[in-house]
């Protein structure tokens, strides 16, 4: 089937701890009402105690959960299949000690499954199912009595419990390569639209970047040639060996190199990686250079072992970190301070601001669209600012890029946020542009 032939390469959708905490939560006020109700409501006999303690180990789960991880940290497959196979062996122990697959709460089995084949590679979700399909199977032989009246007892026809085993068997598979597949392709679609609109941008600068170019060399070619006419005058005029003679031809020399710089420039079409490969610290430069206009003193500084990383340009990046100066700005008092470090394995840029700082209840949610810090900074006045998107769009772009990116505030007595931005050097210096990397 197609459900096979998807790339392993396909990057996953990470699952959000605070999603799959509140969903478990979920299960357990269900469970508990269902169990209550049974015992309680419809007066049928069950192992309560037994059944209080599967629940309970589901509510020790997320606290666990919640101890570990913060509300915004994202799993991994790994880790995201293993909680999602507890959820599948908890409800089957509860199944167990309430009728197996006599019991209608049995459709639940196909949760996991789906969340799953949203969330998970493919190869994951098979494991998930597989392990679905097994406890299935194993209730249908293995299972305490349904609850009933008492006195009572209800045994379902085993032609009717095979039915219900083949519904969910078959739920499950159909649901899994389903929901799978339509998953992919709106991943899929995302990420074209995002690769599109991020070359059709750098394209769209390439081409003003020549435009400038040409029209600098051709308005600049005028006065070049008067000064490189009156330069051969002069050297005419002066044959006497002295200073003079020697600033003379200084000045001759320094025309040759205009006019190599100028011949650079409007051929800038020609020489695609002319500007295209750029160090840690050139990266800084463009990136904050456009921002010391605005009252607010910004600082860069690069320092590391060995040879300064370099990468090529990437539009991504330099969107992602413009950002996040900009929002520095936004916030700051006095100053921004822009650090650049790098070692063997990694390289790391911090921006860190001298503004109040993050409030503690954004703090752990920033990053997440629609989370905006703009009550406790200075307001923008711009239509449709303080969404939170800004934030959201930079971090997404630069963890694409396989960069890491964490918020904090500075430690007391200094005050401000500061946000650190973390590459493994050999990813930093493998990042490719938007054309060489979808368009090639």
């Amino acid at each position: 089937m197609e459900f096979f032939s998807i790339p392993a390469t396909r990057q996953a959708r990470n699952l959000r701890v605070d999603t799959l905490v509140r969903l478990r939560w979920l299960a357990v006020l269900g469970q508990t009402l269902a169990v209550v109700g049974t015992a309680v409501g419809l007066g049928f006999k069950l192992p309560l105690v037994l059944c209080a303690l599967v629940i309970t180990a589901s509510a020790w789960v997320n606290l666990g959960l919640r101890v570990r991880y913060s509300r915004n940290d994202r799993l991994g497959d790994a880790p995201a299949a293993a909680l999602l196979a507890y959820d599948i062996l908890q409800l089957s122990a509860l199944l167990f000690l309430t009728g197996g697959l006599e019991n209608p709460f049995a459709l639940l089995f196909l949760a996991p499954v789906l969340i799953s084949s949203v969330s998970l590679p493919p190869r994951y979700t098979i494991l998930v199912g597989l392990l679905a399909i097994v406890m299935i199977s194993l209730l249908t032989v293995i299972h305490w009595p349904l609850p009933w009246y008492p006195g009572q007892s209800l045994e379902l026809p085993q032609l009717y419990v095979r039915g219900v085993w083949a519904a969910l068997v078959l739920g499950s598979i159909f649901i899994g390569v389903y929901a799978n597949r339509v998953a992919v392709e709106a991943h899929n679609l995302a990420e074209a639209l995002a690769v599109t609109e991020l070359a059709l941008e750098r394209e769209q600068h390439l081409t003003q970047l020549d435009g400038l170019a040409a029209a600098a060399a051709h308005e600049l070619g005028t006065p070049l040639a008067t000064i490189t006419l009156a330069a051969r005058e002069l050297r005419a005029r002066v044959t006497e060996e002295g200073p003079v003679r020697e600033d003379i031809l200084l000045i001759g020399e320094e025309i040759g190199r205009c006019r190599a710089i100028l011949g650079k420039l409007a051929s800038l079409h020609s020489e695609p990686g002319l500007l295209d490969r750029m160090s840690v610290s050139l990266l800084l430069a463009e990136v904050v250079n456009p921002q010391r206009d605005f009252g607010i003193d910004v600082n860069i500084a690069a320092s590391g072992e060995g040879k300064e990383p370099v990468c090529e340009r990437n539009a991504g990046v330099i969107y992602g970190i413009g950002n996040l100066v900009e929002n520095a700005l936004d916030f700051a008092r006095t100053k921004v301070e822009v650090t650049a470090s790098w070692s063997a394995k990694s390289v790391v840029v911090i921006i860190a601001d001298d503004g109040p700082g993050f409030l503690p209840e954004v703090l752990a949610q920033l990053g997440e669209p629609y989370v905006t810090t703009r009550l406790n900074r200075r307001a923008k006045k711009d239509e449709g600012s303080g969404l939170g998107l800004g934030l959201f769009i930079a971090k997404t772009l630069l963890e694409r890029s396989g960069a890491s990116v964490t918020t904090d505030n500075a430690r007391a007595p200094i005050t401000g946020a500061v946000i650190t931005i973390r590459w493994p050097r050999a990813k930093f210096e493998a990042l490719k542009s938007a054309d060489s990397r979808n368009l090639a």
